[in-house]
């Protein structure tokens, strides 16, 4: 797992690695939180046969659950505040065929109360990547106080 290297981020993602650990569903599907800077994320799942849908492709519900919680990561590593999906856009492009998903978000612009996130997914194949789905999130930025009283496992 790489982290960015910077003194003033490092609560931050400590912050987000501990509250992803507490996520349920992440762990239920198996996905690992492989990359994560200031404005970035990324999280991969290894391919497993409850992850696929009947016909032997990963289902789409796996790929927007990529999404959704890379883009709430990415926003949340700004300014290391709280952050839940408001909404999202998915364009799948192909099948997702191979042995990993990856999803990569990067945020396009932060926010106080709403970040807009972008995000590619790619399906990993004999080590070539192809591009099988895109996305455009707004994310809800929350107040610390909000993030503390719900006690949140989210970003």
């Amino acid at each position: 797992m790489r982290t960015e290297a910077d003194p003033d981020f490092e609560p931050i993602a400590a912050r987000i690695h501990a509250n992803v650990g507490r996520q349920g569903f992440m762990n239920l599907v198996g996905a690992e939180l492989s990359d994560l800077s200031r404005g970035s994320c990324t999280i991969a799942v290894e391919r497993r046969p409850e992850l696929l849908q009947q016909h032997g492709f990963f289902h789409g519900g796996v790929t927007a659950f990529l999404v959704d919680n890379a883009t709430t990561i990415a926003a949340a590593t700004s300014r290391g505040q709280p952050a839940l999906t408001a909404e999202y856009k998915l364009n799948l492009l192909s099948p997702a065929v191979g042995e990993k998903l990856i999803c990569r978000a990067r945020v396009i612009k932060p926010g106080r109360q709403v970040s807009v996130v972008a995000a590619d997914v790619f399906c990993v194949s004999d080590g070539v990547e192809k591009h099988t789905a895109t996305a455009l999130a707004s994310i809800a930025m929350l107040s610390e106080d909000v993030g503390a009283k719900t006690k949140s496992p989210a970003a």
